[in-house]
């Protein structure tokens, strides 16, 4: 190439590299907590999940939910009695909401403006996830211990039918037209569901992904993201259950969240990061950056208006020695430091 070519090639080059930046603009990095409220009590925790409506965070802890304002982090309410308590899933429409007490086996359902518990509902062995499908009007329970769904109608809160799914059920998620997808930990694969006629229609491997424990969903472009213990974030095709990629994330991965309007998915791993993966294009996917969060934030709940991620942890003191009947231990929890995060790219408050 001769000097004159490449003085051509130059101006062509500069001009395709805007083109390529103007058409596929990348959210910038730059996530951070700016936010941590120690919110104390007792209990451990599982999940929790922001209303973005009313912007309150319900938090599972164990016996009890905490209900807690978003933005300032002050503590406005108690759910109480619910044993060994996972998730909670909102019905606004009917001013309900619903928790998978995994103790005692049971819904409890209450009121979203007074917080009491009308009703417990008998559902499968050990309710973890529980999430609401629109399209079937319908709570799901999975049920860990009896290795199936039950399908739960709230509004006139009885036991609609139970889905066997021959593997333990973890977190799931609503595609919003009739299906959910839940993730089963033990089989390492994740099950497509008609929400509707109470069916299992596929099982999809997740290999090389490993013991699957959070699920989101990028509805429009039909991706699943599952997040797997062996460090690894796999997207399916949500039609085929085709393995599209894989992504590193952080290790103790339980919560999973995609945010549509920035096309980035989110890992909550319970090392102490938080995942963020970046939706390039349909089939195409990278890791943005690993946020550091806090040692055990290993669940997270998105707001999809404010665009914050709210995550629940504490404080940890030295881990036992394994044993028998312990063979993974997990530290104690030191008394009053449970922690509720705020991860946004806004600056600290």
């Amino acid at each position: 190439m001769n000097t004159r070519d490449v003085l051509i090639a130059i101006p062509i080059l500069l001009f395709s590299m805007l083109i390529v930046c103007a058409t596929h603009p990348m959210p910038q990095a730059g996530y951070k907590v700016v936010q941590k409220t120690t919110l104390g009590g007792d209990g451990g925790w599982d999940y929790l999940l922001v209303d973005p409506q009313t912007q309150r965070v319900f938090i599972s802890r164990s016996t009890h939910v905490m209900v807690v304002d978003a933005n300032s982090g002050k503590i406005l309410g108690d759910i109480p009695d619910t044993a060994g308590v996972h998730g909670i899933a909102l019905v606004p429409e009917l001013n309900k909401g619903f928790t998978s007490n995994g103790r005692d086996n049971s819904v409890s359902v209450f009121d979203l403006k007074t917080l009491a518990v009308s009703k417990k509902i008998p559902v499968g062995k050990n309710p973890d996830a529980i999430l609401y499908d629109p399209a079937a009007k319908l709570i799901f329970t999975a049920n860990g211990g009896s290795h199936d769904l039950t399908a739960v109608d709230p509004r006139t809160e009885t036991v609609k039918g139970t889905i066997p799914l021959d593997g333990r059920p973890e977190a799931g998620v609503s595609d919003e037209k009739g299906h959910v997808y839940f993730n089963l930990e033990d089989k390492s694969m994740v099950a497509e569901v008609d929400a509707k006629k109470l069916t299992v229609e596929a099982k999809w491997p997740l290999h090389p992904g490993e013991e699957p424990t959070g699920i989101a969903m990028d509805r429009k472009n039909r991706r699943l993201f599952s997040g797997c213990a062996n460090k690894l974030m796999v997207v399916l095709d949500a039609d085929n259950g085709h393995v599209i990629t894989t992504l590193p994330i952080g290790s103790g991965v339980d919560g999973t969240e995609f945010d549509p309007s920035s096309k980035l998915a989110f890992s909550a791993n319970g090392e102490g990061t938080l995942t963020v993966v970046r939706e390039d294009a349909a089939d195409k996917f990278s890791v943005v950056e690993n946020v550091p969060t806090q040692r055990g934030a290993r669940t997270l709940s998105l707001d999809p208006k404010t665009h914050r991620i709210y995550l629940s942890t504490a404080e940890f003191g030295p881990t036992p020695a394994p044993t028998a009947e312990r063979p993974r231990p997990r530290p104690p929890m030191i008394p009053g430091t449970f922690t509720l995060l705020v991860v946004s790219r806004e600056k600290a408050g």
